[in-house]
């Protein structure tokens, strides 16, 4: 007998949906079969709900990918929230795939220099890693693990590079259509406002780059790539007005 879906399952679906890449969404995903055993669901029950969450994915309506159109009122609800506060509901959802998956605060927290003192400060500490680890992992993902701007893919080059940064805009801290995957260098650039991206994606380079005394470094990494158009996520692409404002600032 098939039993309803709740909320805190779909919260888990959710931050499934957005740690996994296009073609991972199926029942013969290894992390898929290992939620739906941890739920007691079949894989392929997680599998079609993932599909329904994908139907509701704007950018998947606009390729023509629309999932299965049977989303229910409760998968609309959830995906509602997340729209309205992507951090609030990130920290929820990245907690209720830890408490399902078995990590403890400490095994999020890792890094020994950082080790918050006190009570208050864990938990400070273990929420924002929490929408760290949900933003890297959406935008990571959405982009194939893949630099948009030169393909690059090697994981531990990558950075899900905020496009209004962590700092201005609370709600938007986990919000992956405000995010771009970047390699590192790319990312420090884009943060310190030396590039930017037109109104067609395309990359602009600061002319205080091009003025730099290390002229193969800057044509090879920044000259060359003038122009060239990021190549777009499969969901959750760039936002064009978070994006406006980026150009704001850049450093002409």
């Amino acid at each position: 007998m098939n039993r309803n879906w709740t909320e805190y399952e779909l919260l888990i679906v959710m931050n499934l949906y957005c740690r996994l890449t296009f073609g991972q969404c199926n029942s013969r995903n290894k992390l898929v079969n290992e939620v739906a055993s941890k739920l007691d669901r079949t894989a392929g029950s997680i599998s079609r709900k993932l599909g329904n969450i994908a139907s509701l994915d704007p950018r998947h309506q606009a390729r023509g990918v629309g999932g299965l159109p049977n989303s229910s009122k409760l998968d609309r609800k959830v995906w509602a929230e997340f729209q309205k506060n992507w951090s609030a509901m990130a920290e929820k959802s990245e907690a209720a795939f830890g408490v399902l998956m078995g990590k403890t605060a400490q095994e999020i927290l890792v890094p020994e220099f950082e080790q918050p003192l006190g009570p208050s400060e864990v938990e400070r500490m273990v929420k924002i890693r929490r929408i760290q680890t949900f933003f890297r992992n959406a935008v990571l993902c959405s982009y194939e693990n893949r630099c948009s701007l030169t393909g690059i893919a090697v994981p531990q080059l990558l950075v899900a590079s905020h496009i209004i940064p962590w700092s201005e805009n609370e709600n938007r801290r986990a919000d992956p259509t405000n995010g771009i995957c970047l390699n590192a260098l790319h990312d420090k650039a884009f943060d310190r406002h030396l590039i930017t991206f037109d109104e067609n994606y395309r990359l602009v380079v600061s002319c205080f780059l091009k003025k730099q005394d290390v002229p193969e470094f800057q044509s090879v990494n920044f000259g060359n790539l003038e122009g060239v158009k990021l190549k777009l996520p499969h969901r959750f692409a760039p936002d064009p007005q978070a994006l406006e404002k980026h150009r704001d600032s850049f450093i002409t």
